[in-house]
């Protein structure tokens, strides 16, 4: 016993030892050694990009912001240091360029491993991409960045319910609830429980209480909905785009820009959301978003649903065989009645509830 007990103290000096001289990160086997860089904008190798763009990138823990600074965070024109300001906020870092990038040139994006999460720990490896612009830039507010939440047509925090059958393309997700709170969709747990599968849904089904390392990812995902949310709202329009209309948006189009109501927003009648394909709206209300029954959201121009972002602090319902364009980003609930339509994402911070309807997410 003598014995047993020396191996097993020498054992627990050995590993203690070891970590130690790893600065107390992870061992290869043992898990994570650091941070990853979870997705960028703009993508990696994307063309066309606005020559007035933001650069940024999602992390997969919390960062420390004393580490994300514009020497380790770094956007070249060829072997030329791009003039710009670094932020960090939530779990993404931006780059905001001085003034507007040249046109139809490639540039290249570093951060270093001197970036460093909350614990100390390296980002795992210098992460490095490239870009390169067009020849126009956008009008409108600047992009809301949703992080890894742009991975999901659907995510919730409190349940997702569908009546049979509704038709989503793309992937499902809630957290902090667990997958009890997907009701109705009859899915099927994959061999690994990482995710679960649904004849409703062409993509994959995520909750809480499944598999690692689906836990951690929602919570970045539902942070980063919430950052995206938060940023949408603090944004200032100016007097002329608010309150217009008294919310009463049926009939109306909307050029590239940002738009405010301290009201309930209705569309009893179809509206228009009118521009290029790279111009952006932010849709501002701190009441609810209701649509009537058959009316529609149309596109106008070459306008995309990505790029637009309707921010709504409170309910949102579109009634039966409506059609909606944009990202909806909810502090409370949303529902999609019998036969409504959505080109778009559906984030909430509460629950959603789809009754027979159809959400694609935009391209």
């Amino acid at each position: 016993m003598v014995v047993q007990r020396s191996i097993g103290l020498f054992s627990i000096l050995v590993v203690t030892l070891l970590l130690s001289a790893c600065g107390g990160k992870s061992t290869p086997g043992l898990g994570p050694v650091g941070p990853t860089v979870l997705s960028t904008n703009p993508s990696a190798t994307s063309t066309g990009v606005n020559i007035n763009t933001t650069v940024s990138a999602v992390f997969s823990t919390p960062m420390n912001p004393a580490t994300i600074t514009g020497s380790t965070f770094i956007v070249m024109q060829g072997s030329a240091v791009v003039t710009g300001t670094v932020t960090y906020s939530g779990s993404t870092a931006t780059f905001t360029p001085a003034s507007n990038l040249a046109v139809s040139t490639p540039f290249s994006v570093s951060i270093s491993t001197g970036a460093k999460d909350v614990a100390g720990n390296a980002l795992v490896a210098t992460k490095s991409w490239g870009f390169t612009t067009g020849t126009t830039a956008s009008l409108g507010p600047s992009p809301v960045d949703l992080g890894t939440a742009g991975n999901f047509v659907v995510l919730a925090k409190t349940g997702v319910s569908t009546v049979p059958s509704s038709a989503l393309t793309g992937n499902v997700g809630v957290s902090p609830a667990a997958g009890s709170f997907l009701t109705g969709f009859s899915e099927t747990a994959d061999s690994t429980n990482v995710f679960s599968t649904s004849l409703q849904a062409v993509g994959k089904l995520y909750a809480a209480n499944y598999a690692v390392p689906t836990p951690s990812n929602l919570t970045t995902a539902v942070s980063n909905m919430e950052t995206a949310y938060t940023d949408a709202a603090g944004r200032v329009a100016t007097p002329s785009n608010s309150e217009l209309y008294s919310g009463n948006l049926g009939g109306r189009t909307f050029a590239p820009g940002l738009y405010r109501w301290t009201s309930s927003v209705s569309i009893p009648t179809d509206v228009t959301v009118s521009g290029g394909a790279n111009d952006t709206w932010i849709f501002q209300t701190t009441g609810d978003l209701t649509m009537a029954s058959a009316m529609k959201v149309v596109l106008g121009g070459t306008a995309q649903a990505k790029n637009i972002v309707w921010q709504v602090a409170g309910l949102v319902a579109f009634d039966a065989n409506s059609h909606f364009e944009g990202i909806i980003l909810s502090k409370t609930a949303i529902t999609l009645k019998t036969g409504s339509t959505m080109n778009g994402r559906a984030l909430a911070q509460s629950a959603i509830a789809l009754q027979s309807a159809t959400i694609t997410q935009p391209q």
